[in-house]
């Protein structure tokens, strides 16, 4: 049964990184300045500077979690798995995003250990480093 769930939940991380990439290929395809420049801009954000990538996805995360925008929260899981967070580091970042954000960001963070655990597993991840 469970490996159902596995092949279940590889084919959401699939669908939902095969989805982001077409719209976002779609969404940039457009001759608007203003979104074409928020994405440049939010990729930029996201490069090491006086913070390096680890931190500044970690901050992400518990931005994510606060605004409780799950597409967000799984992008930069990945981003933060890819920059090489440890599992005991996740959940000190869940724990900042827990303690500011309430007790609504339960679900959410529900279904953050979900997708942290499928990533551990070996299943797709979102990559290209564009937000949300």
């Amino acid at each position: 049964m469970s490996g159902g769930k596995q092949d279940q939940g590889g084919d959401r991380l699939a669908e939902f990184t095969q989805f982001r990439q077409r719209m976002n290929e779609r969404i940039l395809a457009e001759p608007n300045q203003v979104v074409r420049r928020f994405f440049a801009l939010d990729t930029q954000t996201y490069q090491a500077g006086a913070l390096d990538v680890k931190t500044k996805e970690l901050l992400g995360l518990v931005a994510s979690l606060v605004l409780r925008c799950d597409d967000c929260i799984s992008y930069h899981v990945a981003q933060c798995k890819d920059a090489g967070v440890s599992r005991e580091e996740f959940f000190e970042t869940f724990s900042v995003g827990l303690v500011v954000g309430g007790s609504i960001v339960i679900p959410h963070l529900r279904r953050a250990v979900d997708f942290l655990d499928q990533l551990e597993a070996g299943t797709s991840a979102p990559s290209a480093h564009d937000h949300g």
